[in-house]
């Protein structure tokens, strides 16, 4: 029993973490209606600003996480206002094409910067080792991120739910010449909604690179990952991600743990399954283009 409480603590630690990092991408894609396979280089682009702060410059790590966050949604905009919106009429093959280009170009780019060795952040001792609760192993670190993204989450689904902005955005992705028609600036809500889920992306990468580490592959090894949560959950809510990633955050820690030689496996089956029984996944719906 305490081994599959500690395995549950874990699961949904990493579940929260996949949240983060893949919850730009069920923006971009469910509400913007836009294919950016370069998700990933954010999330490296953030984990690499937090590593620089906290590892080289002495920055504690709390301060470092909202640089990471910062950062990110600054090349987002840059790039957004530069060569995404050209793209967003455009077929979602042209999307996907462009995208997976520019991620291949971050990676040669901190490839040749940073190096190809993997680095972790050098945390706090306050978040160093675990706990024992009734039992049950508990880490610091593991802790922090399910409270963080469990905040996190709260506030976004908030934000798009009951914020005049959410009203906007989802007025803007339904019919922009109607939304334009009634005042909304669209690129701009589009620009900031594209920067703000660049953000996110970013912080789970500062998040991300204790456990997961931080290498110039990082976005083509999770590249997957992001895609099968936003798959398995559907694209046209927060929800869905958020339960697809525990779901799966929970299966893939119980897999490796229970079954390691067939652990790698076990997210790809859970997808398979889930999305023969909803093809549009859980909270999905038909989606007209």
């Amino acid at each position: 029993m305490t081994s599959i409480l500690t395995n549950l603590f874990d699961g949904v630690a990493y579940g929260m973490l996949l949240f983060v990092l893949a919850c730009g991408l069920a923006v971009t894609l469910g509400l913007m209606n836009f294919v950016n396979l370069a998700h990933g280089a954010f999330a490296m682009a953030g984990g690499y600003v937090c590593m620089v702060l906290v590892n080289r410059m002495g920055w504690p790590f709390f301060a470092a996480l909202p640089l990471a966050f910062v950062s990110s949604a600054a090349i987002g905009i840059l790039l957004e206002r530069t060569l995404y919106r050209h793209l967003y009429g455009r077929s979602h093959l042209d999307q996907v094409l462009f995208t997976i280009g520019l991620t291949f170009m971050s990676v040669a780019a901190v490839d040749y910067i940073q190096g190809s060795s993997r680095v972790f952040i050098n945390l706090p001792a306050a978040l160093q080792g675990q706990f024992d609760l009734f039992g049950v192993g508990i880490g610091r670190y593991r802790l922090m991120i399910i409270v963080i993204c469990g905040l996190l989450t709260i506030g976004l689904q908030m934000v798009l739910a009951k914020t005049r902005f959410g009203s906007r955005l989802r007025a803007a992705v339904d019919d922009p010449r109607a939304a334009s028609g009634l005042g909304i600036n669209v690129p701009q809500v589009f620009a900031f909604t594209f920067a703000f889920g660049c953000g996110l992306a970013g912080l789970g990468g500062a998040l991300s690179a204790e456990i997961l580490g931080l290498d110039p592959y990082f976005p083509l090894k999770f590249m997957i990952y992001f895609l099968i949560v936003v798959t398995v959950g559907g694209s046209s809510s927060i929800t869905g991600p958020f339960l697809a990633s525990l779901l799966l955050g929970i299966g893939d820690v119980a897999g490796k743990y229970y079954v390691p030689k067939m652990g790698p496996f076990v997210i790809y089956t859970m997808m398979i399954v889930i999305l023969i029984w909803r093809p549009n996944g859980l909270f999905g719906r038909t989606a007209a283009r």
